[in-house]
């Protein structure tokens, strides 16, 4: 009796510090896509193209349910043609509080999701959009990148 009540303390023991592992290297994961994600809008919300240009990766795929498929250089091109075009608007983007989810991929990276509001004004008037997005996130050099952008609710 004592040899089960033994191995079933150890069994726990090693099942819960097996988790409490897992959980933290989840919650590591978690703050350093939140930091990407926070990296990638601040830049936005700065008109930040440059930056834009490090985090998105060469072989970029940004899919809009709005505005179809494109390629890393295109994506470029949209947000600067959007930056020229709001200027003045107060264009930003906020992310909804409580809904980022991250799941790792081992050996790539991770996938990020959620859903965030874009402020701007137009004639006068605040303009929300509420909207979607799946991110995959690759892990590769000692650098973050994204490279599927799934953007959805337009």
């Amino acid at each position: 009796m004592n040899k089960i009540l033994l191995t079933l303390c150890i069994s726990f023991t090693l099942t819960t510090t097996h988790s409490s592992a897992q959980d933290a290297t989840k919650n590591e994961l978690y703050k350093t896509i939140a930091h990407m994600d926070s990296v990638m809008f601040d830049a936005f919300n700065r008109q930040d193209l440059e930056t834009l240009k490090l985090v998105f990766a060469s072989n970029l795929e940004f899919y809009n349910d709005g505005g179809g498929l494109s390629g890393y250089e295109e994506t470029i091109s949209n947000f600067k043609k959007m930056f020229e075009a709001n200027k003045t608007s107060g264009l930003r983007r906020e992310l909804l509080p409580g809904t980022l989810e991250v799941y790792p991929v081992p050996g790539f990276g991770a996938i990020e999701v959620g859903k965030h509001k874009f402020i701007h004004t137009e004639n006068g008037k605040e303009e929300v959009g509420l909207l979607k997005f799946i991110q995959t996130w690759r892990y590769e050099n000692g650098k973050w990148q994204a490279t599927r952008v799934i953007s959805l609710g337009h």
